[in-house]
């Protein structure tokens, strides 16, 4: 029979008062609650005539009290829930007595809200459950206790990454092993790794470093805004630091396009036909493989094959060319004058072509420094060559102009005086109508008057088959200046002297061509006198 709240407390007095100081519980308590020894410390776990009561247990432990409140751990879990702590944690067994006691191995420890998966599987419960990860410092200074962890990794994992990553490791890591990291998405980095970048090593770009005083890998806070943080600038920052404006990260031999790429940075700037051309016209390989570009020959095959060649040496096509084009030359005529053949008056206009383009072919040497070797000798067979040895125009003709004509003709037979001066060598020397073609005629020329000139008196003036002019006329002028009339057969004195020429020579019709007639027949006086 159960006695009540006044009667069982008379109850106590009258066994103490019988028994003396005798232990009148049913056994001595566990060494944890060794401290609540003492009939004056019962009601701190019993309600008088009454058990243990959870409400009086939780009265102490107020970490399994709190964690009940939040409705958390395994004394909320379906295996503990409307029990009451006494009937698994029972006391006055002995001091020895394990008042926490289950089966280690068979426990289910999804019943406290933290299941054990991966690598924490295989943990035993001592690996987890001591002190130096119990952060309740109340707790911590218990022997041992099932309560205190935390289930943040850092509670009982050291922090690798030194606090410059995010403490909840599981965001990266899973419970298998720390490495490698398989929930780490690196496309959700400030850096997406995309083509080469996918298969390199992590610690290529994340080194080993060391933070208060201990070894980590550094994965934030590595520089990446620019290629040279981690590659070497093999261009030596010609091109700037932004390498992704000419690679690709697929390969650095894969360019894109290099419509944006400033040939101007390079030791060769594009200019001209340059400027046009397909970047793999002159780089055949890679991009990166360095070509000669010294010489225009590098690319370029030498078109006049070799003939400016001089003491081993051949001239850069730059020194007669410009980038715009092959076509024309930049080869100035001061340049030419330097070489064996200066250019004079009328060559200086001459176009290249003229002299140098010989059956569809450039030539420059030898092509000669005669005037034959590119002009024509057309007096040839016609002119004693004594006169221009070895065919040489210039005796005669003058570089301004083939018109000017500088021929001393008094070394000939004929030698010039008065108006034959002023005469061209063609009015002579070619004959022909400008509808014909004209025939020169320089070796046998008669010196005859009537070999060039028209006998305009009609044979009148004739003497032995020839009839000379300069009997009457001088070359200044056709005036016959040297005419005396007092040496013919009749000579004028008196009034005659005074008569104009006309009055006495009239015109004739002869050969239906109008003759003034200078020989009379008769000189009587009726004959003109009427």
């Amino acid at each position: 029979m159960k006695l009540k709240g006044k009667y069982y407390l008379v109850y106590l007095v009258i066994m103490i008062t019988f028994r003396g100081f005798g232990q009148i519980s049913p056994g001595d308590l566990s060494e944890v609650h060794a401290h609540l020894e003492g009939i004056s410390n019962c009601t701190l776990c019993h309600e008088l005539g009454e058990n243990v009561t959870n409400e009086k247990c939780l009265d102490c432990h107020q970490e399994v009290k709190s964690r009940i409140d939040q409705n958390q751990g395994y004394h909320v879990s379906s295996e503990v829930k409307g029990k009451t702590c006494a009937s698994c944690h029972n006391d006055h067994h002995g001091k020895k007595f394990q008042i926490i006691r289950f089966d280690q191995d068979q426990f289910d420890h999804n019943l406290t809200g933290y299941q054990l998966v991966g690598a924490h599987e295989s943990k035993k419960c001592d690996d987890c459950h001591k002190a130096e990860f119990i952060t309740n410092q109340k707790i911590k200074e218990k022997k041992f206790s099932f309560l205190g962890l935390n289930t943040a990794c850092l509670s009982c994992h050291d922090d690798y990454h030194q606090k410059s990553l995010s403490e909840n490791c599981t965001d990266c890591h899973n419970y298998d092993k720390f490495k490698p990291a398989p929930k780490f998405d690196h496309n959700t980095a400030k850096f997406v790794l995309v083509g080469k970048h996918i298969d390199v090593a992590c610690e290529k770009c994340h080194p080993i470093a060391t933070a208060n005083e201990v070894k980590f890998q550094k994965f934030k806070g590595v520089e990446f805004q620019n290629c040279t943080n981690c590659h070497k600038d093999v261009h030596e920052n010609k091109f700037g630091p932004d390498c992704k404006r000419c690679h690709t990260e697929e390969s650095f031999f894969v360019l894109k396009s290099m419509d944006r790429f400033d040939h101007s940075k390079t030791n060769f700037v594009l200019e001209g036909k340059h400027a046009n051309l397909d970047c793999k016209k002159c780089h055949k390989t890679k991009y990166t493989d360095p070509i000669k570009h010294t010489r225009c020959t590098d690319c370029h095959v030498d078109y006049h094959e070799k003939q400016f060649v001089k003491n081993g040496v051949t001239p850069d096509c730059k020194d007669c060319h410009t980038v715009n084009s092959f076509e024309g030359s930049s080869f100035t005529i001061e340049k030419h004058n330097l070489s064996a053949f200066p250019l004079k008056g009328a060559h200086q206009a001459t176009p290249c072509f003229v002299c140098h383009l010989k059956d569809n072919k450039w030539k420059f040497r030898p092509i000669g420094l005669n005037c034959n070797d590119c002009h024509e000798d057309i007096h040839k067979d016609y002119i004693n060559t004594k006169f221009y040895p070895e065919a040489n125009c210039s005796t005669c003709h003058s570089e301004e102009s083939w018109r000017i004509i500088q021929f001393d003709h008094d070394k000939t037979k004929f030698e010039l005086l008065g108006a034959h001066r002023n005469q061209t060598c063609r009015v002579c020397h070619f004959k022909g109508s400008t509808t014909e073609v004209r025939k020169q005629n320089f070796k046998g020329m008669s010196t005859d008057c009537a070999s060039c000139h028209t006998d305009t008196h009609a044979g009148q003036f004739e003497k032995d088959g020839k009839t000379d002019c300069s009997r009457c006329h001088i070359n200044e002028n056709w005036k016959p200046e040297k005419f005396n009339h007092d040496n013919t057969r009749f000579a004028l004195d008196g009034r005659h002297a005074d008569v104009a020429c006309y009055k006495c020579h009239k015109e004739l019709v002869v050969n239906d061509k109008k003759v003034v007639q200078y020989k009379l027949e008769e000189f009587k006086c009726e004959n003109c006198h009427h």
